[in-house]
């Protein structure tokens, strides 16, 4: 095999572009510093035009970053208020019995969901960034913080301290949040894909509706574990608990919840009736089981609420050595589930009126709302997808509707609260199982069968966790398969061989575009991940083996290969093991007498090869190019050359033989065609060296081409061969 490189292995014929790629650019390490941190940290650039702002106003600006209120408020007018005052009064309905039903969902006492639904959306309404969001308890963290709590202190052994877990849990998760929004770091939160979340809210509303079996059918006895093993055997462990009254009851609710709901869909203008069912399911129970005196004909009821609005609970929060780390997990777990929920929540509806939300903001908010929560008497809460729903197509303009919410609530627990003493469970039960039901996204689960398996088997892997083992479990087990993924997407990028398409205009994967066209003697490889000490072994092997693959076709069709050129466009960032598995790939295609050349590095990448010496020892800097046509290009002219000497010493010069100036760089100034004169009228020439004709001939800048005759050529003809190669071998990869 040949190559073009000669003296100190620099190209005699290479062609570079109108623009080269810039290998003087170096950064300071403080500047390399503060952008990485920015972009990993700042990616939205928050405080973007700040730094031209008075120092007033820039602080100014500040609070009302942290404290939004302060942004909407003083714009705030009746006709906004009149839209957020219908949405507040609807979510309010519907948030009196999903309050009670969560509630009784964690085995806490009813009155607590009623508190957990007045103290956070007031203080979310000053600090969160979503015009949409509502808030208040979901039941997937509710169930998740009674398994978990549950597991080292059981409810009926000890419920105070039981319920003082729980604040406490409340406390943690608050305290996590709000780190978490301030020092940025929501990317923990990315790490509950899409996948793992649908699949864990199927696993836990299918538990949860078959806990729900408890109420629906009058049971006072249950297990406390959440596996479908389990309780099924409960369920039918105490089969004579069973009560005819109950199960009747629920499946009339049942068909009125669900008849509600596809109203709503036929006629989305009555969003509201099915807005206020569970709280007509409420009302309709309370006042049937009130008049029969259901307590005593098998409809157990909730019993006993306090009236008076929360109060104050910090003195129950225990952070005992023994108590404290079940605290911490429950409220680790659960406040990354409601993170990853509420931001998904808001974000979505966001995007259907073209708004944004900050989700490190809406982090903040959710932190400081739960350590308020958990001095007032609240479990977690976050920004739940059913009362969010409603929230937005009662048609709230602002945060405003969580604090018409707040009102709402608190003239219930200040005058009302007795009142729903006696709502049937039965009917928190109906109520659960619809709102349960719209978790199962099988549209979902068919979508990323048919898009993506390996997605499916994630979500499959928390769905399957939830449903037969634990929460924790099902949720663990499906972000430990997600982070594989990424892992091995890291250890083992792809790489890809280009053929041209479009006259060598465009350059493409040739397993994707298989009617791409090879080019002779060169082959490319596109290299598209950060190369670091994880993959760079592969990326050594990888590209090795394309090379041997090449050879071998290449030399089954008569043709040598000569040239490996590798896109670096897609390759953000390298580090010194990866430098060196460019240099090892080099040492190895050296010895076979193949030239390496790169193309497009980023600014990252082009300053450590410079600063390694990289470029400069081994690669050469001309032979790192803007595109990889001007490499092909290069490689082309270099092919031509080595052609040209090989004829050269075969035969003596004829007028036409090629000349190439010694200097490459004056290849990269300018591409010129220029035809000398015909051949000598002496009957008889006298044939010169080809040394004496190289120094004889004229020199123009980029090279002069003599070929046999008078007859004009023009750039198009005398490229075309190169320019244009012939139809490529029939190998592909």
């Amino acid at each position: 095999m040949g190559t073009a490189a000669g003296d100190g292995g620099h190209p005699l014929g290479t062609v570079a572009a109108e623009h080269k790629v810039n290998l003087t650019a170096q950064r300071p390490f403080s500047e390399a510093l503060r952008t990485g941190l920015a972009e990993t940290f700042f990616p939205d650039d928050p405080f973007r035009g700040f730094g031209s702002l008075p120092p007033a106003e820039r602080a100014w600006g500040g609070l009302k970053y942290f404290v939004p209120a302060l942004e909407w408020a003083p714009r705030y007018t009746l006709g906004k208020f009149k839209y957020d005052l219908l949405a507040g009064v609807t979510i309010a309905s519907l948030a009196i019995p999903q309050g009670i039903s969560y509630a009784k969902l964690a085995n806490l006492p009813p009155i607590i969901g009623l508190y957990s639904s007045f103290v956070p959306p007031l203080l979310y309404a000053v600090f969160g960034s979503s015009n949409n969001l509502a808030v208040g308890t979901v039941a997937a963290a509710s169930l998740l913080l009674a398994s978990i709590i549950e597991a080292e202190v059981p409810r009926d052994d000890n419920p105070e301290l039981y319920l003082q877990i729980f604040y406490t849990a409340a406390f943690f998760t608050g305290v996590i949040q709000t780190a978490l929004g301030v020092f940025r770091l929501g990317l923990i939160v990315d790490f509950l894909s899409r996948s793992t979340i649908t699949g864990f809210m199927g696993g836990t509303a299918a538990i949860i509706i078959l806990q729900q079996l408890k109420g629906m059918l009058g049971m006072k006895h249950f297990t406390s574990k959440t596996d479908v093993i389990s309780v099924v055997r409960s369920i039918f462990l105490y089969r004579d608990e069973w009560r005819w009254q109950s199960a009747v009851l629920g499946v009339c609710f049942l068909l009125f919840l669900l008849l509600s709901k596809q109203l709503r869909k036929k006629k989305p203008n009555l969003f509201w009736v099915s807005a206020i069912a569970p709280f007509m399911v409420v009302v309709i129970g309370g006042i049937f089981a009130f008049l029969v005196k259901g307590n005593e004909h098998g409809i157990p009821i909730v019993g006993d609420l306090k009236k008076g609005i929360n109060p104050l609970s910090i003195s129950q929060l225990t952070f005992t050595d023994k108590h404290v780390k079940t605290a911490v997990k429950a409220g680790f777990l659960s406040g990354i589930l409601a993170l990853a929920e509420g931001i998904a929540v808001g974000r979505s509806l966001a995007l259907i009126k073209n708004e944004q939300i900050d989700g490190n903001k809406e982090m903040i908010a959710f932190g400081i709302m739960n350590i308020a929560g958990s001095c007032t008497s609240c479990y977690l809460t976050t920004g739940p997808f059913s009362k969010s729903a409603v929230n937005f197509h009662a048609g709230c303009r602002t945060p405003m509707s969580n604090v018409v919410m707040s009102v709402c609530i608190m003239l219930v627990l200040l005058f009302l609260a007795p009142l729903f003493k006696y709502t049937p469970l039965v009917a928190l039960s109906s109520i659960i199982v619809v709102a349960m039901i719209g978790l199962f996204k099988v549209k979902e689960f068919l979508h990323l069968y048919r898009v993506d398996k390996f997605d499916f088997c994630i979500c499959m892997v928390a769905f399957v966790g939830v449903v037969f083992f634990t929460m924790v479990i099902g949720l663990g087990a499906s972000i430990g398969l997600s982070v594989i993924r990424a892992l091995l997407h890291v250890a083992r990028p792809t790489t890809c061989k280009l053929g041209s398409m479009a006259g060598g205009e465009i350059f493409c994967d040739v397993r994707h575009y298989p009617h791409a066209r090879n080019i002779p003697n060169v082959l490319v490889l596109q290299l598209g991940s950060p190369i670091y000490f994880v993959n760079a072994g592969y990326l050594r092997e990888r590209i090795l083996r394309w090379v041997e693959d090449e050879e071998s076709a290449s030399k089954t069709d008569g043709q040598d290969l000569q040239y490996v050129i590798l896109d670096l466009g897609g390759v953000s960032s390298i580090d010194n093991t990866g430098i060196g598995m460019l240099g090892e790939v080099h040492k190895s295609l050296d010895r076979k007498g193949i030239t390496v050349a790169l193309t497009n590095p980023r600014l990252e990448v082009t300053e450590k090869l410079v600063l390694s010496g990289f470029i400069r020892e081994k690669v050469g800097k001309e032979w790192v190019f803007l595109t990889v046509k001007d490499a092909i290009t290069a490689c082309r002219y270099g092919l031509q050359r080595s052609r040209g000497k090989e004829h050269s010493e075969i035969q003596p010069a004829e007028p036409g033989l090629i000349h190439f100036p010694s200097d490459p760089q004056e290849n990269h100034q300018n591409i010129k065609t220029r035809i000398t004169s015909t051949p000598s009228q002496d009957p008889e020439p006298t044939a010169p060296e080809p040394e004496e004709a190289a120094v004889d001939a004229p020199a123009p800048n980029l090279g002069e081409y003599v070929f046999p005759g008078d007859e004009e050529v023009s750039m198009a003809a005398l490229l075309s061969e190169f320019l244009e190669p012939p139809p490529a071998p029939s190998y592909y990869y």
